[in-house]
């Protein structure tokens, strides 16, 4: 995972994206559709029709990052939205990158009872 600073805000951008799209075409898209400035070092996730690729785009402080994943099996899980933004927690935003269900994780085991 990539370790961003921890006070970072994560941001899906809801909908989809053409992810042909590159550094300017996804920068212009926060600058215009989502009104954010994308050098603010905020993180913006966009994701494709297909759902088994997403695009991270980040501001490091010393240039543009863009990051992309595409998995194997499985899509992504996305919000229902057609526009706007959904904010993620770092924690959330691992789940999405394993293709994990960010909404609602469920534990693998129960705690044991203390008797």
């Amino acid at each position: 995972m990539i370790p961003f600073p921890a006070n970072t805000h994560i941001w899906i951008v809801a909908g989809v994206t053409d992810m042909r799209r590159g550094f300017t075409g996804l920068s212009a898209m926060v600058q215009t559709v989502l009104e954010q400035n994308p050098l603010s070092g905020q993180v913006f996730i966009f994701r494709g029709r297909r759902g088994d690729l997403v695009k991270l785009l980040w501001h490091d402080g010393d240039g543009l990052c863009l990051f992309q994943k595409r998995l194997d099996r499985g899509r992504f899980v996305w919000p229902q939205a057609t526009e706007g933004t959904v904010s993620l927690t770092r924690a959330q935003l691992s789940m999405l990158c394993e293709g994990i269900d960010w909404r609602r994780p469920a534990r693998s085991f129960s705690p044991p009872m203390a008797v």
